[in-house]
Order: structure tokens, then sequence, then C-alpha cells
């Protein structure tokens, strides 16, 4: 197998030169730093993102036939497919190649990680084989069914910033679910029409795909999926609603429970007739907070200012623990009965999303840093702070 490409790129630029002349290695390197500079402003700099380590070195392999020159141009990439696009893109309005007219044109664009998992699958079977022939295990079915469950895992793709299955704009059908997790649980047993939604609030992309697609929405048996339905049911183009069992998530399901659920699926007029008492019931709003306890939260976060810390406080509004805010989504998960989050910055939709998956009454903070939908968590702004962005 080839050598894979350096540890830190993402992508591979390839591009071919031509110059009407006999030029050389460092003419290419001067042409490719010297004509698309500040073409893309200074955030990406070709220089600049060298010394940073976004960029890494550039291969220039040059060949001379008949007067003209021929050169093969490779940079490695660690910055999104976005940016490494423009790079590339900047590559074609080079004109010159030292004293030379030149042309320049992309081959490609190669994600590197994809060369990887190549070579991990290839490997992966030989290493299975090698067991099978010295233990006799896994089975041939067995190696297969595991190598299918790696491969399925990896084809996580991205539609408009959210978790997907590949099969996601070719197919008629669409199965919408909560997390990147619950994607990843899917394709593992072969259902690859599938995308989440990522937090609290319906994203654009969803909405109109719906508009496209006959939708199943595939949601936990828990709280949160109750939460999520009752956000759904505000989309006319849902068609039908499928529950995980009761209690359970669907990251958590095995393949005969995830199709048992889709088989039992409700079309969307079934759910909206739903009586309160079934368990498709009205979800309530976040509880009120009396002025007392607004005015607790409020001293607390006036303790805060200019620390960059949280605290967690219990339900006897008793400071269980602080915390610095960077550390906050991780050690949140070390501590019980939570009653609030109280932090020295401002509420995201992401902390709100923690929050309600935790079972957490109120979050606190000095405003909002965007549109933020609380649903049944109470959202409190430090006093004489408007809390613009919210809804």
């Amino acid at each position: 197998m080839a050598k894979l490409a350096q540890n830190f790129a993402k992508y591979m630029v390839y591009a071919r030169m031509q110059a009407k002349g006999v030029v050389e290695r460092p003419d290419v390197i001067g042409a490719i730093f010297g004509q698309t500079e500040g073409l893309l402003g200074n955030e990406l700099d070709l220089r600049d993102l060298q010394q940073t380590g976004r960029i890494g070195r550039i291969e220039v392999n040059v060949k001379t036939n008949k007067g003209k020159s021929f050169a093969e141009v490779i940079i490695p990439s660690s910055l999104d497919i976005s940016e490494t696009a423009l790079i590339a893109a900047s590559l074609e309005t080079i004109d010159k190649v030292g004293p030379c007219d030149a042309e320049v044109e992309v081959v490609k664009v190669e994600d590197v990680r994809s060369q990887k998992r190549r070579y991990v699958i290839d490997r992966a079977k030989e290493i299975l084989h090698a067991m099978m022939d010295s233990t006799g295990l896994p089975s041939s079915q067995r190696m297969a069914d595991m190598i299918k469950e790696a491969v399925r895992t990896w084809e996580v793709g991205n539609y408009n910033g959210l978790a997907c299955g590949p099969d996601i704009e070719t197919s008629d059908e669409i199965i919408i679910v909560e997390g990147r997790a619950d994607v990843i649980n899917l394709l593992k047993n072969g259902i690859r029409n599938v995308v989440a939604i990522e937090g609290s609030k319906i994203p654009p992309a969803v909405i109109e795909l719906a508009k496209k697609k006959i939708i199943t929405a595939f949601l936990d048996g828990d709280r949160g999926g109750d939460l999520d339905l009752k956000k759904l049911l505000g989309m006319a183009d849902i068609d039908f609603v499928a529950r995980a069992e009761e209690g359970k998530e669907v990251e958590e399901l095995t393949k005969k429970e995830i199709f048992k659920a889709l088989r039992e699926k409700i079309p969307i007029n079934q759910v909206v007739d739903k009586k309160p008492e079934s368990k498709f019931e009205e979800i309530p709003e976040a509880e009120e907070i009396d002025s007392e306890t607004t005015e607790f939260f409020n001293r607390l976060l006036e303790d805060l200012v200019g620390t960059r810390a949280a605290y967690l406080v219990d339900k006897q509004k008793q400071v269980v623990s602080k915390i610095p805010i960077p550390e906050l989504a991780e050690m949140i998960n070390d501590f019980n009965n939570v009653y609030a989050i109280v932090l020295d910055g401002k509420i995201t939709q992401s902390l709100v999303d923690i929050a309600r998956k935790r079972a957490i009454s109120v979050v606190a903070g000095m405003g909002f840093k965007e549109r933020v939908d609380g649903g049944i968590v109470k959202l409190i702004v430090m006093e004489n702070m408007p809390p613009e962005g919210n809804e």
C-alpha cells in the first residue's frame, strides 16, 4: 500500500501546472505563495497557514519536455473542506511561473481519511483471516458482520451541518432521529437514510427535507423523545412517528428492537389524535420560579462575575461545586441531583440541551449567545441585561 498522508492532514489538493518555458521547483513554489498572497484575506494566507501548521509542506515535481515545463503540485491541508476548496481554487488564478506564462488546473481534492479507512478495512480483513487460521474464530459470517459494522460507522456523513447516513438525498423516505449516536446505531444496523436534528430546535434543512420526502420521526422512549415529538408535531410534513421502547434511547436499541419500532410506526394523524393520558401526552413548560429564588440566582451570578466559572446548585439552594466553564460539559456528569447551572457566561443552546438531558430545571447566565429554546428548562439572565436573542 502507498504511504499514508501526513498525520495532521485531512485533505490533499492535487494540481497540475504547465509553463511555456523552462522553470524549476523554486519558481513554482514562489508563484504559489506570491500570486495567491492576499487573494483570500489574511486568515487564508498560505504563508501564515503553513507557519501555523494548517497547511503542510507543498510538494512539487517538475519535468521539462521540448522547452515546456510540467509540474505536479500536492498541498496537504488540515483546514475544513470549504476552506480547502478555496485554497485549491486560488491556485488556478496563477498565470505566470518565473518569467513564463503558465496554467494551473486542480485535478482533485482527496479526503485523506478515506485513504486511511481503505487501509484499515483491508488490514482488518488480513488480521481477521489470521485469527481464523490460528484459532478458528471468528466465523467467516461474524468476520463479515464485524467489517460491515465498522464500515457503516464510518459512513456518517454531513447534511447542512447535521449527521446523516449516505442515502439521505437519494432515498424517497427519510428517518429523523435526535443525535449523531442514533445515526451511528442505525447505520450499524443497515439503515442509511437517516438524519439527526441535533438540538432542541428543528433545523431549517430538515424542514426543507420534509417537504420533499416521506418522513418518519424515530424518537427516544423517554421524556426527551416526548419533547422532540412536541416540536415535530408543529411540522405538517412529518408522515410517521416511531418510538423506542419506553425508557430506552434509539442509540441503545438492538437491530431487532430498531426494526420492530419502525414496523410499528404510527401515522402522524393518529399521533395528533392521541389523548393526553397516552405516552404522547402534552409536555409541560418550564416551571415558574418565585422572585426570591430569582434574586438568589442573581446573587450567585454577581458572585461569579469575572471568574469564568459555573456553580452547580441543588434543590436546597446549596452550591454543590464550582467548575471552570470549559470543563462544565464533561464534569457535570459526575454530579447527581443538580437543580441549576449558574455560569459567568452567556447561555447557549448546547448548554440548555445538556441541562434538559440531565433533568436540570434552571440555567442562569449573563445573557444569551444565540437564539435559545429552553423548553422545560427555566432560563434566567442577570438583572439589567436584556435577553436579546432568546425566544
